[in-house]
């Protein structure tokens, strides 16, 4: 005998009361609705795209998802505004390796071009853009559109700390199976919907959204720390400690360098000095906001 949805609802209701099973659930995107923005209501942008290959400068977008949300104060999202979804035509053929990642064929892009006017119009009004890489997306967005300058932005990814809250990492589809949802990954926008379950699942270590911690993380300040002309010996120690390393190519210096929050540039300082200079310096600082971080511009 077939089960009923009802039925299949509450083996599933009593599966998850036991410690013994994990339910997962189908995720099923938040029906877009009007609702009247309450005292304190905020709009954001969740944005992900798909691009050709991985540098900004010369690659190209061929997919843009964004999902509209409101949300409170204490970081409760209220509501869905509204979605967009839309291809783009590259220059040149998509690369098979790119169509293998995701899905995309030249087929499915002919003929299509981004609506500048209506990409821009779209995120007018939101005070921050969320993307689970915006250390990838903003770069893109950006040469494309300049009304993302304007914005603040966070990372779902690196600005919080997913392991600290009891999930295994830090991808998108780990983070979805821990509030309890799969699903099946075809476009941009299928990753905003996840993504918005995922900043509002309940942190069972704060007892708050998951939001909330972002917007928190993100209204900081950090500082980049540049260890330009370091001994060449001492990348792999660097590396250890989290710096990474530019290439110069992009008009920003040639050197290994960090982001810290504020209260930890005295410490890094120290670590230059005593360990990688051997003398006093005064390295190259730069103060990162929400409405910098993550961009080519800095």
């Amino acid at each position: 005998m077939l089960s009923t949805s009802m039925d299949l609802a509450a083996m599933a209701e009593a599966l998850s009361r036991s410690a013994d099973f994990r339910v997962l659930r189908r995720l099923t995107p938040r029906i877009v609705s009007s609702l009247p923005a309450g005292q304190g209501t905020k709009t954001g942008i969740l944005l992900d795209t798909e691009t050709t290959g991985l540098d900004h400068r010369k690659d190209e977008i061929i997919e843009l998802g964004m999902v509209k949300f409101d949300y409170l104060p204490d970081g409760r999202i209220v509501g869905v505004r509204d979605t967009f979804a839309t291809f783009n035509e590259p220059s040149i053929p998509i690369p098979p390796e790119v169509t293998a990642i995701t899905g995309i064929t030249d087929e499915m892009v002919a003929g299509q071009r981004f609506d500048d006017a209506a990409v821009s119009a779209f995120v007018d009004e939101a005070v921050i853009t969320i993307a689970h890489n915006s250390g990838f997306d903003r770069k893109f967005a950006e040469r494309y559109w300049p009304i993302f300058e304007q914005k603040a932005w966070g990372c779902s990814m690196t600005e919080v700390d997913w392991r600290a809250h009891g999930f295994a990492g830090s991808q998108l589809g780990y983070l979805l199976n821990g509030a309890g949802f799969f699903h099946q990954a075809h476009r941009a926008v299928d990753d905003c919907h996840a993504l918005l379950e995922v900043l509002d699942f309940t942190l069972p270590t704060t007892g708050a959204p998951a939001l909330a911690v972002l917007l928190e993380t993100a209204r900081r300040k950090t500082v980049r720390i540049w260890a330009e002309q370091s001994p060449f010996e001492l990348k792999d120690s660097l590396k250890r400690r989290g710096y990474r390393w530019s290439d110069g190519t992009d008009g920003r210096p040639k050197s290994w360098y960090v982001d810290v929050g504020e209260s930890a540039v005295d410490d890094e300082l120290a670590f230059l000095r005593t360990e990688v200079y051997l003398r006093d310096v005064e390295p190259r600082l730069q103060t990162l906001t929400a409405f910098t971080r993550f961009s080519c511009r800095v």
